[in-house]
């Protein structure tokens, strides 16, 4: 489980392979201390585990189940990525439960300066959308994001100054896919009125 509080920017070292699977070896000074083989990290969202750690780097392998439901693939080396290791017990739980499940791939429609952040519009698909409400949260790219307006296909987001700093969200630009995870708690919460 984690949070959607981002703990460092990464940068891809490699990646290798293809829609048959693809081997991810990350640069991630602060994480890889802390974490052992086996252990488990979202990468842009996206919980991998951890097959190699070495030096400051984690090598990952992604499936073709991940390639194709995430953005994973599109990776390239010395893209930077969020990097999050899971939860412990302990930790401070400052974001929302987050599964590193991502739910579909988004599609950035536009990015406007709003005071000192940012208002991203982000396109989403409906199996994503139907669990939207503003004030409610999202992970976008792994990052614990507080919904601020739905509309019929897409929903905004307002980045603050600090979440432009720690994570990749400034580097958003219209037309970029991004991978989306819907609060967990709104599909229990369907499930157990659906089944009343």
């Amino acid at each position: 489980m984690f949070t959607g509080i981002v703990r460092e920017v990464g940068t891809v070292e490699a990646i290798e392979g293809g829609e048959e699977g693809a081997r991810i070896v990350l640069e991630a000074p602060r994480t890889a201390p802390g974490m052992a083989t086996g252990g488990s990290v979202a990468l842009n969202g996206c919980c991998l585990t951890a097959e190699e750690v070495d030096a400051g780097r984690i090598a990952f392998h992604a499936v073709p189940e991940t390639l194709r439901r995430t953005s994973l693939g599109r990776l390239r080396a010395g893209d930077p990525v969020n990097v999050e290791p899971a939860v412990r017990a302990g930790d401070p739980l400052g974001g929302h439960y987050v599964q590193g499940h991502v739910d579909g791939v988004g599609r950035v429609q536009s990015v406007e300066a709003e005071g000192e952040g940012l208002r991203v519009w982000i396109e989403a698909p409906p199996e994503v959308l139907r669990y939207c409400v503003a004030k409610g949260s999202v992970a976008v790219e792994g990052v614990s994001l507080t919904i601020a307006e739905v509309a019929e296909d897409a929903f905004a987001v307002a980045l603050i100054p600090h979440t432009l700093a720690v994570t990749t969200l400034s580097r958003l630009s219209p037309g970029r896919d991004v991978n989306l995870e819907a609060d967990v708690l709104a599909k229990y919460v369907e499930r157990l009125v659906n089944r009343s």
